[in-house]
């Protein structure tokens, strides 16, 4: 029997929504794209600790929230050690993923190619991976590497790559053998990762320097730098190639054109954008905004943007279809 929720607007999760973790109340909130509003509030119904990130099934049914912890990456703090599973139609927990200890497990990608669901499991420098019908756990894949914080998977399901804080690192797995290949060496310190439509770049901002790193993947290295307008943080490419990086300390997102390498536009959105999704019809990015608590919608076409209230410290984006 699932947990119970507070609803905070009328209506029902429409055939499309976009779903939000929210860090500082420790919710996840439903948002209704069309009318640009919260239609329900889901509390992980936890204590001390939080989730960051989430994603959702291709069926846009189950959506899956790891619990990271009460701190952020390489802070100490309690360590998070269970992925929570909400139904999206019910907006019901269904159940609890348990790790057996602590392991701070951040974000989940869902892998098509393999019907799993991996999640970076920071403290055993791992990926693992979750049936998603079972909800059983796997197999975990090494990164060789401190603080695997975030990943991004190849479009042909062969490669994961994770973007590694504290070393500044970028390690490439094979998926297939299940093992790591290469620790790409980037900077003092990395944040978020993001890969090119085709397979040809992966993409990860220096903290410390307003420029971003593009690996080829043909060679694991690091084969140029984009400078950016202010330090960058996520991004999300598109189909036509564009890339949008959230600028936190300018409060804006900027555009990339993967054809240059250069930055075409930037955005003004609300304060401390955070984390970028693309919508599938590639018609809208909705950007995360950390310290207001709203996610801003950008028009890809008149590149308008609209502002929508979701819940403190909004971070985490999928899309259920």
């Amino acid at each position: 029997m699932g947990l119970p929720l507070q609803f905070l607007a009328a209506g029902s999760v429409g055939a499309q929504s976009l779903v939000v973790v929210n860090q500082g109340d420790a919710t996840v909130t439903v948002i209704d794209p069309s009318a640009k509003r919260v239609v329900a509030t889901i509390p992980e119904q936890v204590t001390g600790v939080h989730g960051h990130e989430v994603v959702v099934s291709p069926d846009g049914r189950t959506a899956f929230v790891p619990i990271y912890g009460s701190a952020g990456v390489g802070q100490p703090g309690i360590d998070g050690h269970e992925v929570l599973v909400i139904d999206v139609p019910s907006r019901k927990i269904i159940d609890r993923i348990e790790f057996s200890h602590g392991v701070r497990p951040h974000l989940p990608v869902f892998d098509a190619h393999r019907n799993v669901v991996y999640v970076t499991t920071e403290l055993d420098k791992t990926i693992t991976a979750i049936d998603p019908a079972t909800h059983r756990v796997l197999y975990a894949i090494p990164t060789g590497a401190e603080q695997s914080h975030m990943l991004v998977l190849s479009h042909d399901g062969r490669f994961g790559y994770t973007a590694n804080v504290g070393p500044g690192s970028v390690s490439v797995m094979d998926l297939e053998r299940r093992k790591v290949v290469a620790v790409v060496p980037v900077a003092s310190s990395v944040q978020r990762i993001a890969i090119s439509p085709d397979d040809k770049w992966v993409f990860t901002s220096d903290v410390a320097k307003p420029r971003l790193a593009v690996i080829d993947t043909s060679t694991n290295q690091v084969a140029r730098w984009i400078t950016l307008p202010a330090e960058g943080y996520g991004a999300g490419a598109t189909a036509n190639g564009l890339l949008l990086i959230a600028l936190p300390r300018k409060n804006q997102v900027a555009v990339i054109n993967l054809k240059t390498m250069a930055v075409e536009r930037t955005v003004d959105v609300a304060v401390a954008p955070q984390e970028v999704l693309i919508r599938p019809d590639q018609k809208v990015a909705y950007v995360s905004c950390v310290a207001v608590g709203k996610v801003a919608a950008i028009d890809l076409t008149t590149w308008k943007v609209a502002i929508i209230d979701s819940g403190s410290n909004s971070d985490g984006l999928a899309w259920a279809k």
